[in-house]
Parts: C-alpha cells; sequence; structure tokens
C-alpha cells in the first residue's frame, strides 16, 4: 500500500485549481455597501450580476463566475470579522429561522471569528446539510417528492419560483453543481483536507442564507403560505445499534486511538487534524461533530485501500464533473466498473465484518444510513445520539488497529483496546434483509407464544355451543405431523421427540438455533434478494394474524364474562378458540419452514430458471394463505370456519410439495 506521507491532496489538478486559487486570482476590493443595505438586507441584484453565462447556450460560466464572486466572499468575510456576536444576533439571527437551525448558523459566525481551518470546514459541513433540509422544506411548499440530490433540488424550477433562477445560480456556484466549487460533496466525500477550504466561502453561504431568508419572507407574505418543516428522522431501537458499547470507548482507549491516528497507513497525514478532531468532540460529548468528521475520512481512508488494492491511483483524486466521484457505494460494491472483482474487501483483514458493518451503517435500507441523514440535514445535530456515535468512533478505531505498522501491535494487543477488537471481530450484519428476517421470525414466534396465556372460557361451556366440528382440529393436527416428520431431516438432531413432534419441534429454542446460523450476508445475488422478499412478506402475515388473534381473543373475552355477546356471536367466539388450538401450530409450523428455507436459501442460485420460477410460485402460494388469513382473522370478518378450511388446504399442498423435494433446504450435517 501506497505510503500515506506521498500523498498531499486528493483534490485532482483542476478542482484544486477552482477551490484553493481562481476565487483569489482578483485582488479588488469590494465595498460590503454594495450588497448590503443600511438596515442589514442583502442586495441580490449586486451579487447576481457576478455570475457569468456561456454566450452558446446562456448556462453559468463557473470559472468566470468563481473568479468574479471571489472578492465579493472576501469582503462578506471581513464584514463578518469586524461584527461581535452581539451585534450579528441582532442584526441577523431571525434570518436563520426559516432554516430551523439557527444554532448551527450561529456556530459557524463563531468558527469564522478564528478561521481555524478544521472547524471552519465542520462548520461548512453542517451549514451545507442544514440549508440543503430547509430548501427541501421550500421545495415541499410547490412541488411533492423533494429531490434526494441538492444538486437536482437547486436546479429546481420550484426552488426558482420562489427565489428566483438568478438568485439559484448564485448558490450552483458554491455547493450543488459538480462544475462549480461543489463545497458540499468535496468535503462530505473526504477529498478536500482543512487547509484546502478558503473561510471565505463558508462566510460567503451564511451571507446568503441570510439573503434565502429575506427573499422567503417576502415570498411567504405574498403568498400567504406557510412554510411547514419536516419532521428530523429519530433512530428507534438504538440497542440493536449496539455493535460497539460505550463502555469499551474510555478516555484510555481514546487516548490509544490518538496514537494510532498519527501512525496508522489508513489515515492520510493532511487529514491528520480531522481526526483529532473527532477524537475531541467525542471527548466533550459533541457527538454529532465527532461522527461527521469521520465519515469522510473512513471514506478517504477507505478509498486509498481501494484505488491500491484494485490499482487505479488516479481514482483517489476528486473526479471532473464528466466522471464519477470514488465513493463508498462503489468501494462497497462486489465488482469495480469493469466487471473485475473489487479487491478491497479481500485486503480488509475481516472483509464481512467491515464490509457489512459500513453496508449496515451507511446503505441499508433499514439501517440508521448515517452518513445520508446526516449530510442531507436529516438529523437533528444536537440531541444526535451517543449510541449512535460510539459505533462509528469504535468501527474507526478498529480500522486504524488493522492498519498500523508491526511496531504498534503491542498497542493493539493492550487490554484496553483487546475488546473493541473482539467486538469487531464478531459483528454480524444487522440490517441486511437477511438479518432482518431472522430478526421479523423469532418475533412472530414470540407473539404466537403469547396465545397461551390468552384469557379463555371453560371447554365445558365451549362444548355446549352446538355446530362445533371436533374432527377437523385433529385432522389437521395430523397433517402438521406428517409434515414435521418430512422436515426431519432437515432439523437439528437434538430437536425431535417422537411422542409429541408438534410441542417438542415447533418451539422458540429450535428457532433461535436455526437462526444463530451465520449466512453470507455480503453481495447477495438477485435471487436470494428475491425469495428472501418473499420469506418476510409471509413472516410479516403471520405476525399480523396473531396480532389480531390476540387482539380479538381478549376482546371477545372480556364481552363473554360481562354477558354483552349475542348468541351468533358466542357461536362465533366458540369457533374462534377452537381455530386458535390449530392456527398456532399452522404458524408456527410456517416459520419452522421460512427459517430452514433460510439457512439454505443461497441454493436457490444452482437452480435453473424453470425450477427458480416453480419455487417462487410454491413460495407465493403460502403468501398467498398468509394474506388470506389475516383477512379472514381480521375483526371485521372473523371468518373462522373458512380459517379451517384454508389451512386444511394449504397443508395438504405443503405435503405433497415436501414430498416432492421442492424446497432449498439441505438435511442437516
Amino acid at each position: 500500500m501506497a505510503l500515506p506521507d506521498s500523498v498531499t491532496t486528493c483534490l485532482s489538478p483542476p478542482v484544486h485549481y477552482a477551490i484553493c486559487k481562481l476565487g483569489f486570482e482578483k485582488t479588488d476590493t469590494y465595498d460590503i455597501n454594495d450588497i448590503l443595505s443600511g438596515n442589514g438586507e442583502v442586495c441580490w441584484q449586486a451579487v447576481t450580476e457576478h455570475v457569468c453565462y456561456l454566450e452558446s447556450d446562456q448556462s453559468v460560466d463557473y470559472i468566470k463566475s468563481i473568479r468574479s464572486l471571489g472578492p465579493v466572499c472576501e469582503s462578506v468575510n471581513l464584514y463578518f470579522k469586524s461584527l461581535t456576536k452581539e451585534q450579528f444576533v441582532i442584526q441577523y439571527a431571525s434570518w436563520f429561522h426559516w432554516t430551523n437551525c439557527t444554532e448551527v448558523f450561529l456556530e459557524v459566525f463563531d468558527v469564522l471569528q478564528y478561521a481555524q481551518a478544521t472547524e471552519v470546514a465542520l462548520g461548512l459541513m453542517k451549514l451545507t446539510s442544514c440549508l440543503e433540509r430547509a430548501l427541501g422544506d421550500v421545495y415541499l411548499l410547490k412541488g411533492n417528492d423533494c429531490p434526494f440530490l441538492l444538486r437536482d433540488l437547486l436546479a429546481s424550477e420550484q426552488l426558482a419560483d420562489v427565489f428566483g433562477q438568478a438568485v439559484m445560480n448564485v448558490l450552483r456556484v458554491f455547493i450543488g453543481s459538480p462544475h462549480g466549487l461543489n463545497l458540499r460533496n468535496v468535503l462530505w466525500h473526504g477529498f478536500a483536507s482543512p487547509q484546502e477550504i478558503p473561510a471565505k466561502y463558508c462566510a460567503m453561504l451564511l451571507f446568503l442564507t441570510v439573503g434565502l431568508g429575506q427573499l422567503l419572507q417576502t415570498y411567504l407574505l405574498q403568498t400567504e403560505d406557510v412554510l411547514v418543516h419536516r419532521p428530523y428522522v429519530i433512530f428507534i431501537s438504538l440497542e440493536e445499534l449496539d455493535a460497539f458499547p460505550g463502555k469499551y470507548l474510555n478516555n484510555d482507549v481514546l487516548s490509544i486511538a490518538e496514537e494510532l491516528v498519527k501512525m496508522s497507513s489508513f489515515v492520510l497525514k493532511m487529514m491528520l487534524p480531522f481526526w483529532i478532531t473527532a477524537l475531541t468532540a467525542f471527548k466533550q460529548s459533541r457527538y454529532a461533530d465527532s461522527v461527521i468528521l469521520l465519515l469522510p475520512q473512513l471514506e478517504v481512508g477507505l478509498r486509498l485501500l481501494f484505488t491500491t488494492s484494485n490499482k487505479c491511483p488516479n481514482r483517489l483524486l476528486t473526479a471532473e464533473s464528466s466522471a464519477l466521484y470514488t465513493t463508498f457505494d462503489e468501494m462497497l460494491a462486489k465488482h469495480l466498473d469493469n466487471e473485475e472483482v473489487n479487491q478491497l474487501p479481500v485486503v480488509l483483514e475481516e472483509p464481512a465484518m467491515a464490509s457489512d458493518f459500513l453496508w449496515d451503517f451507511l446503505n441499508h435500507q433499514e439501517g440508521p444510513r448515517v452518513r445520508d441523514r446526516l449530510s442531507h440535514g436529516e438529523i437533528n445535530l444536537e440531541t444526535f445520539p451517543r449510541e449512535v456515535a460510539n459505533q462509528i468512533v469504535g468501527f474507526a478505531i478498529t480500522i486504524l488497529c488493522r492498519f498500523s505498522d508491526e511496531d504498534m501491535f503491542s498497542l493493539k494487543e493492550h487490554m484496553v483496546i483487546k475488546p473493541l477488537m473482539n467486538c469487531a471481530s464478531c459483528y454480524r450484519s444487522r440490517f441486511h434483509p437477511i438479518s432482518r428476517l431472522k430478526k421479523q421470525v423469532l418475533e412472530c414466534m414470540k407473539s404466537i407464544d403469547l396465545w397461551a396465556e390468552l384469557p379463555t372460557v371453560p371447554e365445558e361451556q365451549v362444548q355446549k355451543i352446538k355446530g362445533l366440528e371436533g374432527n377437523a382440529e385433529a385432522d389437521t393436527l395430523m397433517l402438521i405431523s406428517e409434515i414435521i416428520s418430512q422436515l426431519q431431516p432437515y432439523m437439528p438432531q437434538n430437536c425431535c421427540s417422537s411422542d409429541d413432534l408438534i410441542n417438542s419441534v415447533l418451539t422458540e429454542r429450535l428457532l433461535v438455533e436455526l437462526c444463530d446460523t451465520r449466512i453470507c450476508t455480503l453481495y447477495s445475488p438477485r435471487p436470494v434478494v428475491e425469495v428472501v422478499a418473499v420469506l418476510r412478506r409471509i413472516s410479516a402475515q403471520c405476525h399480523q394474524v396473531s396480532q389480531q388473534v390476540i387482539a380479538g381473543a381478549g376482546l371477545r373475552y372480556a364481552q363473554w364474562v360481562n354477558k354483552t355477546l349475542r348468541s351468533r356471536q358466542r357461536h362465533n367466539y366458540g369457533r374462534m378458540l377452537n381455530s386458535i388450538k390449530f392456527l398456532s401450530p399452522v404458524l408456527r409450523l410456517i416459520l419452522l419452514l421460512i427459517t430452514l428455507e433460510l439457512v439454505s436459501v443461497h441454493s436457490v442460485c444452482k437452480k435453473n430458471p424453470f425450477d427458480y420460477q416453480q419455487y417462487l410460485k410454491f413460495l407465493k402460494l403460502v403468501l398467498q394463505y398468509t394474506e388470506n388469513l389475516v383477512t379472514y382473522t381480521s375483526p371485521e370478518k372473523n371468518k373462522w370456519d373458512e380459517t379451517m378450511e384454508l389451512t386444511k388446504k394449504i397443508l395438504i399442498k405443503l405435503r405433497k410439495i415436501c414430498d416432492r423435494k421442492l424446497m432449498l433446504m439441505h438435511p442437516a450435517t
């Protein structure tokens, strides 16, 4: 791997020139009073006249515009530095209210007073994410689905209608266009080092945000519209995210991390201030700041590994507007764009662990998607949870350890860092669809187990209800026992008792054991993803049936006790109680089938196209049964006789399919 010391910038020459030099070429002194009225209003016409256009198609000439706006940015920066905090708050704080993040913008003003490079970069990252979220809220005044990409948002007709096209063009010079400075992307994707981001651009974006607030107020007064802020995303089930417990991230570990940062080959030397500031922020309980700084550094470190392992050193740099950035999405993919196998997972010592963790926390739709949500302003920075920060910091430290020199071996083996390394080596995907299915199955089983505790009327009172068939239940249980016998070769040998197959096999203990089987989640082929999607739908329907039964049985029992059931309702309640006796083992059997199929799900790739379609047809048959079951057991329908008939039919089909060995499951070893 190339030595990080040999890399001095991750900006390609044209991008480096645009950001670090172009806006400094004109040395004119610009009077702040030309763009700011005496009462603090932004004179937009004086700003927009600095945007230049190409003669050919009247699109923005970004090179000339950056050069022309350079002195304006300098003037704004000097002006802000001349103000006290009190003056700034009195004059401008109210114009940030439209962003719903006033405090973040006031913090950026503080940062500009000292112009410490790392803090300026951090301030700019926070400013752009909050600004993007606020502009999205404005977009929704006129449109329905807010664009996901800042580039598309800034180019939208909706924002041009509110602010004017000329104003949006000014913004696009600084952010959102790959042809402009593109400050948001070069920072959030880890291309820019602290010293490469001029503070005057941060000051200018602060100034433009004030101006946008003033324009928006005028627009809202004219239209009588009300700006509504979308609620922030809140991380739920934080215990699921606890791969690296906070107790392992004490001051001793963080001190070792500060040493590792200085010696690890994973860290580019010019990025060192970002790492140090991130660890300091974590110690100071500034969890959002810590994660915002670390995520781009993880990306650039992995990009360094990616480019060296795949022998494409040019991909370490920012791409021009005509090419793609090398970002997390590509680095975590199985193949390169030339169809060759990506070597990055091979280079990572624990490929499954590192890739699974990154997919879980950054990419999987049901995961926290920390980077997306932070960079697009979807999370309240002030209440960012420590539990999430623990994961990013913990993972970062383990990666630093893995890519440290041999001299650091004693540090890696240090007693305080070892628990963290153990957490890393034990990590299993939590948000891949396969992992979510395991969770669904176990939650559904717990729900069905609650049926045993449902309040019920005495058996003799149920027997008094005429018209209930006793044979149906026995037939159903016999069919279930036959199917379990067919499945026995595919189950662990210690789980079967010949006396009572239903109660000895259809247990939570067996499902827990099967779900504990390690199944590859990295780079799942399409057939695997399709099968898992259908299995998840089946599991979800089973869970809904269980919830409906629990709610319905509780309600009917209360009505029975209070003698508020009419004759027909009493009969229906009796049928419900009889149905519950066989529905419980049927649902547990389906969960067992799902889990056995899941354990062998990768063998679906061995099926030929015809057999694959036949297999999907079988799964969809089971899905249809569970969907019908949801309908029949709903409080609106309460069709318990139909439920029994439907169940008998599906069990007969299942028995036939098990005989034909159409399924994926392999005999247990």
